[in-house]
């Protein structure tokens, strides 16, 4: 996503934490909101899934019923806030606005942490009934 272009240039932060990363070719398409990606006969639609940074985003597969969400929202938690680009009230926004609206079935998984779903998050996560 363009919102995190600059996280890319700046190697994600890691000279932040002492260490040099190679941040790997430079992006060559946006993924913007509602933009289809296709594998093979699977299609992706991306999620801007802002909050852990600012241009996070996550990959909706309908026909598996799946979101690969990155560290937006993990089994009971959510995604680190306190980083340059990370907001609280954002992440929640993208959580309630771009993942709860799923069906309760649909799979989420993160980038690490076991899997979880829609439905189990909207129950027993703390973080999204704390309102």
């Amino acid at each position: 996503h363009p919102e995190d272009y600059q996280l890319w240039k700046m190697k994600g932060g890691a000279p932040l934490f002492g260490m040099d990363i190679d941040p790997g070719p430079e992006p060559t398409i946006d993924l913007l909101p509602g933009l289809i990606l296709r594998l093979g006969s699977v299609q992706f639609k991306v999620l801007h899934t802002p909050g852990h940074s600012r241009g996070s985003v996550s990959f909706y597969c309908q026909s598996e019923g799946v979101v690969f969400c990155g560290d937006l929202i993990f089994q009971g938690s959510i995604g680190r806030t306190d980083l340059p680009g990370g907001s609280y009230s954002t992440i929640i926004d993208s959580i309630q606005t771009q993942i709860l609206t799923l069906p309760d079935k649909t799979r989420l998984l993160s980038g690490h942490g076991p899997e979880t779903t829609v439905g189990f998050e909207r129950t027993h996560n703390p973080f999204l009934n704390e309102r």
